[in-house]
């Protein structure tokens, strides 16, 4: 059985394991704190491809969107070094290294392995800090015509109130990440000082008022979706990340199905486990050597 080298680089940790065809970890786990240059972070892939020279191909799951060749990130985001979309992956093995955005591989991960699988169409949307996203349509990862596609900045209001990561406002990101819950918690308490965790925490003990800001929150997420879905007609969504633990799937569900024009999805947690960026991406790069 073939074996992929797979790699997460994230802006606060690198990941790296060996994972098999089936989509299994098949050894230890090695974490990295995310090196605020580029030499350390190449330092890093190298010594991980020194010490694991017996598979068959490297694959990189990481933030920022790559290109079509699956060769090189073409836009990084804010929390890695700068020139990081420089990095010559390639030439740190003499393997294929196959590099892929980590939310397209997480969602890889669910269609082949997860909460997705046995659906043709879906989309993950993965509610962390930001939101990432990764669709796949007729049993493929799309990507657009650059390698962008799944990027969740679509504006949801015009009031140029909340400004975006992305430097735009308004956009689903800014509504249905954790940071969103924040804006939203800021702008309906009145309390500048106002946590994410004092909400759960509050719905927990029964708040009203923290029930009706996550509800708003909730609201957000729905409404994202309802636009997805009228636009992809998927078979389901997958919600993954820190924050999908904490929503109502079936009542977003339930609320979707009520208010799209096309046929009745169905609203999953992703089950593909934390590691999901790597195991996808490792079950793309294997893929991509059969011959």
């Amino acid at each position: 059985m073939k074996r992929a080298l797979a790699f997460d680089i994230g802006g606060t940790k690198i990941y790296y394991t060996v994972v098999d065809e089936d989509g299994k970890i098949v050894s230890d786990i090695v974490k990295n704190s995310t090196p605020k240059t580029i030499s350390e972070i190449v330092d890093i892939l190298t010594k991980g491809i020194l010490n694991n020279n017996d598979v068959d191909v490297i694959s990189v799951a990481t933030a920022g969107a790559v290109n079509n060749e699956n060769t090189r990130v073409i836009s990084s985001t804010g929390n890695l070094p700068d020139g990081y979309r420089n990095i010559d992956f390639q030439a740190l093995s003499d393997k294929k290294v196959f590099v892929e955005n980590d939310a397209n591989a997480a969602a890889w991960a669910e269609h082949i392995t997860g909460s997705s699988k046995g659906c043709e169409n879906s989309v993950m949307l993965t509610l962390g800090t930001g939101v990432g996203g990764g669709i796949i349509l007729n049993n493929k990862l799309y990507k657009g015509k650059s390698g962008s596609a799944g990027e969740m900045h679509f504006k949801m209001y015009p009031d140029n109130r909340r400004k975006c990561t992305c430097g735009s406002y308004d956009c689903f990101e800014a509504y249905a990440s954790g940071t969103g819950l924040k804006f939203t918690a800021e702008e309906m308490s009145g309390n500048p000082e106002i946590t994410t965790y004092d909400v759960i925490d509050g719905v927990k003990r029964g708040c009203p008022e923290m029930t009706r800001i996550f509800k708003t929150w909730q609201n957000h997420i729905t409404q994202g979706i309802i636009g997805l879905a009228n636009i992809f007609d998927p078979d389901c969504f997958v919600l993954s990340g820190s924050m999908a633990q904490f929503v109502d799937v079936k009542r977003i569900e339930e609320a979707v199905n009520e208010q799209i024009v096309t046929s009745p999805t169905s609203i999953r947690l992703g089950s593909a486990g934390n590691y999901s960026g790597m195991i996808g991406a490792a079950l793309l790069a294997l893929e991509s050597i059969k011959g």
